[in-house]
């Protein structure tokens, strides 16, 4: 039978009406220009709920196996484009459902027993949500291990750590880029724990109240790959929560894109000249023929933005609902859309990206003559010879201003001129005020020394694979 457009109106809900809704609010309440996305979770969800219809003996096993037929062959049609959508419809699970019946005659229209369209749009996107945020989980696993990978090839080189961004005290590039691997790990780790709260089934819920049909929405959970269902039907068809969590996830995870996009911006800024951009992910000025500009790094800068407006935006609908469902909830779908579409690509850019960028390793090295970075050793130079921190952070300072007002670093003063401010500092100094040296003694657990750096490396490996 062709799938050719019917324009009946509102056959699913219209019985009870003697007009068609009006043009303008057909328009306005329409979700199927964005809920289509939805297609092939709802056509999960609905098998299985059919599939348990038969196993109650609600639905015969051949009505059951007709609709689980239909479903996929409406499928291939979504698929291949052959699907006609009616507007009149105005969403997914409705054209869907309206399709089903033309090509399986009643059958069709008994699919919808025991449910109504809150607890399976409940479900619906549950599942879109769930799939999606496990395509986020493999693509913060796959960038930290890119992350590891740029650490791995970069323990030797040394650059300015900072606070407040100003130069503070000598780290690895590989300790600096692992900070940044620990942050996409916690996002991996929220996304695990968020996951389980989403894998929960609305459906035996139905509008509100339950059903007085002898269901097994266990069994539908659990086909679909969900843990559980809600002991609350209420609360089955009005939470939101999953959905806000992982809006939320998202945008701690933009967050974290952001700021290692600041950094790359400042660095590849030629004041620093840390790193030079790929041609592959650069733009140049079409007035100023010298530039190279950190735009995929801007944009995704930006896009954080409106990651954190819908999450926003959705607390917003969310906070005087009363029980149980409400139309508001319509707004749900599309700022999650929007988010995952920003954040699965910004996570993939990035990805793709970090290997391309190059490390001028002699940058990072001058760059570590300004600031007197080294003064921290210093100070812990003299507290182990007995001298109290306090006085000790004190006869520094004095030290850095002498170093200061003759324009060097103190590892270029003359011992004597130490020594006019603490005697008990000795030749050995040169030794320590190293900034090789520096980074080397500082082995405590996740700190910037060579073994703290690899093991910090082999933790983050064996995270890596339990995932394998």
């Amino acid at each position: 039978m062709p799938n050719t457009p019917d324009n009946s109106s509102q056959a699913t809900w219209g019985g009870r009406f003697s007009a068609p809704p009006s043009e303008l609010m057909a328009i306005y309440t329409d979700s199927q220009h964005y809920d289509r996305a939805m297609y092939a979770q709802d056509i999960r969800a609905s098998i299985a709920h059919a599939r348990m219809l038969a196993r109650q003996g609600i639905i015969s096993d051949a009505e059951a196996t007709a609709i689980v037929e239909g479903l996929e062959k409406i499928r291939q049609e979504i698929e291949s484009g052959a699907f006609v959508w009616q507007p009149s419809l105005e969403d997914v699970h409705m054209n869907i459902e309206a399709r089903l019946t033309a090509l399986v005659g009643d059958a069709g229209k008994k699919l919808h027993t025991g449910r109504s369209r809150n607890d399976q749009t409940g479900l619906t996107f549950r599942l879109y949500v769930s799939d999606h945020c496990k395509a986020w989980l493999d693509l913060c696993l796959h960038l930290c291990g890119v992350i590891c990978a740029a650490a791995s090839d970069n323990r030797d080189v040394i650059l300015p750590g900072c606070t407040h961004l100003q130069p503070a005290q000598p780290v690895s590039l590989a300790q600096h880029l692992l900070a940044y691997a620990g942050m996409f790990k916690r996002d991996a780790e929220r996304i695990v724990d968020m996951l389980a709260r989403v894998r929960i089934s609305p459906l035996g819920a139905a509008a509100l109240a339950g059903s007085t049909y002898p269901l097994d929405p266990e069994s539908v959970a659990a086909e679909v790959g969900f843990h559980g269902i809600y002991s609350n039907s209420m609360d089955a068809v009005s939470d939101r929560d999953f959905a806000l969590e992982a809006l939320f996830v998202a945008s701690v995870i933009m967050m974290h894109l952001s700021r290692l996009c600041e950094e790359i911006i400042i660095w590849a800024n030629p004041a620093f000249g840390f790193v030079r951009l790929p041609d592959s992910f650069s733009t140049g000025s079409s007035i100023m023929p010298q530039k190279k500009n950190p735009d995929v790094a801007e944009l995704m800068r930006g896009k954080t933005g409106r990651t954190y407006g819908n999450l926003v935006a959705l607390l917003t609908v969310m906070k005087s609902l009363p029980l149980a469902y409400d139309r508001d909830m319509q707004e749900d779908k599309e700022g999650f859309f929007d988010t995952d579409r920003t954040v699965a690509s910004s996570l993939e850019i990035m990805a793709a990206m970090l290997p391309a960028l190059q490390f001028d390793a002699e940058s990072m090295a001058r760059a570590c003559h300004k600031g007197f970075i080294n003064a921290t050793e210093l100070a812990d130079y003299l507290a182990a010879r007995g001298v109290p921190f306090r006085d000790a952070h004190h006869i520094t300072g004095k030290i850095v201003a002498v170093a200061e007002q003759k324009g060097c670093g103190i590892g270029e003063l003359a011992l004597d001129e130490m020594q006019k401010i603490s005697p008990l500092i000795e030749n050995d100094v040169y030794d320590v005020l190293d900034y090789a040296a520096c980074v080397r003694r500082r082995e405590t657990p996740g700190g910037t020394g060579p073994a703290s750096v690899q093991a910090q490396l082999k933790d983050f490996q064996n995270w890596l694979a339990t995932f394998k």
